[in-house]
C-alpha cells in the first residue's frame, strides 16, 4: 500500500511539474507589435513587446516591390544620414524587454516639407516581417505593411 500511495504521489508531482511549466511558458509569452508614427515630421517604426517575457529578434524581412531585403536601408532610395536604422541578423540578434520596444526606423523632419512627403512614398510600399522567439524557443512572427504612411496622398482621379 506505501508503494502504491508513492506512486501516485510521484505521478502527481510530475503532473503538478508539467503543468507549472505549461504556465509559465503562457505567462512570459512576447507579444510582439510593430508600431507606425508620423506625426509633426517624425517618422518612425519601432517593434513594442507587450507581453512579459523577453522578446528574442531573430530576424527582419523587408519586402518592397516583391524583393526580399534584410535591412531597411537596401529599400530606402533615402540619404543614409537622414535617418537612423538598426539592422537584426545572425551574428547581432537583439532583446526587447517586457514593456520595452526597438526603433527599426526614425527620422526628424520639418512637418508639411516636401521631404516629409518623400519619405512617407518611399516608407508605403514596405511590409516588415519580424521573426522572434521567447525564451523557451517558441518561434513566432508578426508581419505588418507600411501603407499606413500614405493615408493622406491623394491618388490620381481624386479630388
Amino acid at each position: 500500500m506505501t508503494a502504491l500511495v508513492a506512486w501516485l504521489t510521484l505521478v502527481g508531482l510530475i503532473c503538478q511539474l508539467y503543468l507549472q511549466r505549461t504556465h509559465n511558458e503562457k505567462s512570459l509569452k512576447p507579444l510582439g507589435q510593430i508600431d507606425l508614427e508620423d506625426r509633426q515630421g517624425h517618422l518612425y517604426v519601432r517593434i513594442t513587446n507587450n507581453g512579459l517575457g523577453p522578446m528574442i529578434i531573430d530576424r527582419f524581412v523587408f519586402y518592397k516591390d516583391g524583393k526580399k531585403y534584410t535591412a531597411i536601408k537596401e529599400c530606402l532610395p533615402l540619404d543614409r544620414q537622414s535617418y537612423t536604422a538598426i539592422e537584426v541578423n545572425e551574428s547581432v540578434q537583439k532583446v526587447i524587454l517586457p514593456n520595452g520596444h526597438l526603433i527599426i526606423f526614425e527620422t526628424r523632419l520639418e512637418a508639411g516639407k516636401e521631404d516629409a512627403r518623400r519619405v512617407r512614398q518611399q516608407l508605403s510600399p514596405i511590409t516588415l516581417t519580424v521573426e522572434f522567439h521567447d525564451i523557451y524557443d517558441n518561434r513566432m512572427i508578426i508581419e505588418r505593411d507600411f501603407q499606413w504612411f500614405a493615408r493622406h496622398e491623394v491618388k490620381e482621379g481624386q479630388v
